[in-house]
């Protein structure tokens, strides 16, 4: 896809590089720092509320909506994620990612002083929608302020964060649950959103757009009526509902009419909320099906993770996140490596290649697990899973950012993090439902049916507090049931895993933009003209 000339207002040197490039380089770090305190906050919130939701519970009641506390701000996030990237693109992207702070910070204000539980329910999709603007917005403002080939080098940022998210979610929520209160769960975004919102209210220049074209609102409806069946068929199936219920049945059919409606309208409006034209570029419609997959199998393989080490290798339920802590090693410093050498070579096909191949490894390693497996061998096997995920999770989001015009930059970032986010959903649903009926059917074969039945009853998933108070022959069934759904769980994220390594093999290893511009004799090698970018940003 050609790339077209910037206005001359719209240009910038390069990020490093010129007299003037280490002090660019320095004002970069200081936005950075301010975004990747925005990227925290939405990545961190699920996991410490999660920690505090017993006691939020017990204190407000309404245990039957309790999944709705999360459900509503995984909708919100998930709906909104498009429609905040197009907002960046028409309007400029400064001004829409300061909303979806605020946004983002009345929803935790207001959660925090919820009375009720439909109160909570309520703010948290509103916190939820401005999370869904956080996420693209990062990922938008850093496709504006650096170039793909010199994004690498700040992929340690990101993953970084991951970890923090994943291993110190747990443990931040319960000590402040335990000590400060359930509320200040929510309360604790307020100073953090509020540096982030003045750092980037002060360091951050983008120039101002002013569009003259209508937002799609059709588009917009129908879009997120789709995902909103979606997420709530993957949710609820075979939970709340089962499979082949009306409820289940009518929301596939109703999302799936939803989603044509929706490609039937974008084709013909003038300002689409989702531009079709992106996903006719090669790379970018291979990149966002890898990016689903992984998706799919990186959040429902790792659902199981924890519940195998407190369920079977009888693990600390408090410590949680720090079980983890092996999988995030290996996806940080793979990260770090697999950005810094693309930044030196512009090369990424390897990586997209290499991590499918690792991580199909990783999954298989992980369904070798059972009962008799240590807690050394299962750290071991984390460390290739998260090496996987380190070589793809920043490689995804490079080439389909590389992948499209500079004007679409917001719409191509949010629809790879929303083909992820919906990859999860999808993930953590089939593959939990394996899971429910490889327990369900284990402990009917070790206890009898009548016996296996009473202890599943409630579903597959039991409380990790609870294994110390049954008669030992239960607890080692259980524990033999958990074993067999964790393996036939990772057997099948493996064999997902293979479907993206082997579209890896298909994408083409176009040059990313912001490379050497120039060659010797002053010509401009194919593919490697400078990127269109906006000014850098400078230090106030």
């Amino acid at each position: 896809m050609s790339q077209k000339a910037a206005p001359a207002g719209d240009r910038t040197a390069e990020a490093a590089g010129g007299a003037d490039g280490g002090k660019q380089s320095a004002s970069v770090r200081v936005v950075l720092f301010a975004l990747m305190i925005a990227m925290l906050l939405a990545m961190l919130d699920n996991m410490i509320v999660g920690t505090a939701m017993p006691t939020i519970v017990g204190e407000l009641g309404g245990m039957e909506h309790l999944s709705w506390v999360v459900t509503a701000y995984t909708l919100a996030t998930a709906a909104s994620t498009p429609i905040w990237g197009k907002l960046g693109d028409m309007y400029g992207r400064k001004g829409v990612f300061l909303t979806s702070i605020v946004l983002f910070l009345i929803g935790s204000a207001l959660s925090g002083m919820a009375q009720d539980m439909g109160q909570l329910i309520a703010f948290r999709a509103v916190q939820g929608l401005g999370a869904g603007g956080l996420m693209v917005g990062v990922m938008a403002i850093m496709g504006d302020l650096i170039p793909p080939r010199e994004r690498g080098k700040y992929q340690g940022m990101m993953a970084g964060v991951m970890a923090v998210a994943m291993v110190g979610g747990p443990l931040v929520g319960g000590t402040i649950t335990d000590h400060l209160g359930w509320r200040w769960t929510f309360y604790i975004n307020l100073p953090l959103g509020a540096v982030a919102l003045i750092m980037v209210t002060a360091v951050l220049h983008l120039p101002k757009k002013r569009s003259q074209a209508r937002i799609d609102y059709i588009g917009s409806a129908l879009l997120t009526i789709g995902i909103t069946a979606l997420v709530l068929l993957t949710t609820w199936g075979g939970t709340e509902y089962d499979w082949t219920s009306p409820q289940i049945l009518g929301l596939g059919a109703g999302g799936v009419i939803a989603l044509v409606l929706f490609v039937l309208v974008e084709r013909k409006v003038s300002e689409p909320v989702l531009p079709l034209r992106i996903f006719r570029n090669g790379n970018f419609s291979l990149i966002t099906v890898i990016g689903f997959l992984v998706g799919f199998v990186m959040f429902g393989s790792m659902t199981f993770l924890p519940l195998f080490q407190q369920t079977v290798q009888g693990a600390s339920a408090t410590n949680s996140g720090l079980l983890l802590l092996p999988l995030m090693g290996g996806l940080l410093v793979v990260s770090l490596i697999a950005g810094r050498v693309t930044t030196q070579t512009g090369k990424y096909k390897f990586f997209v290649v290499g991590g499918g191949a690792v991580l199909t490894i990783g999954l298989a390693l992980l369904s070798l697990m059972d009962t008799e497996t240590t807690r050394l061998t299962s750290s071991l096997y984390m460390v290739v899973l998260g090496a996987g995920m380190g070589f793809l999770m920043q490689t995804t989001m490079l080439i389909a950012q590389n992948s499209v015009e500079m004007r679409d930059m917001g719409v191509g970032s949010s629809s790879a993090t929303l083909f992820r986010t919906i990859g999860g959903s999808f993930g953590v649903a089939i593959l939990g439902a394996i899971f429910t009926n490889q327990v369900k059917s284990t402990m009917v074969e070790r206890l009898g049916a009548a016996a296996g039945a009473k202890i599943t009853g409630g579903g597959a998933q039991m409380d990790p507090k609870r294994l110390p108070e049954l008669p030992p022959v239960v607890k080692d069934a259980y524990a033999h049931a958990v074993a067999n759904g964790s393996h036939q769980v990772f057997l099948w994220g493996a064999a997902i895993s293979v479907i993206g390594f082997a579209a890896a093999w298909f994408l083409k290893e176009v040059p990313l933009r912001g490379g050497p511009a120039k060659s010797p004799e002053g010509g401009s090698p194919e593919g490697q003209a400078s990127a269109e970018r906006v000014p850098v940003a400078e230090a106030v």
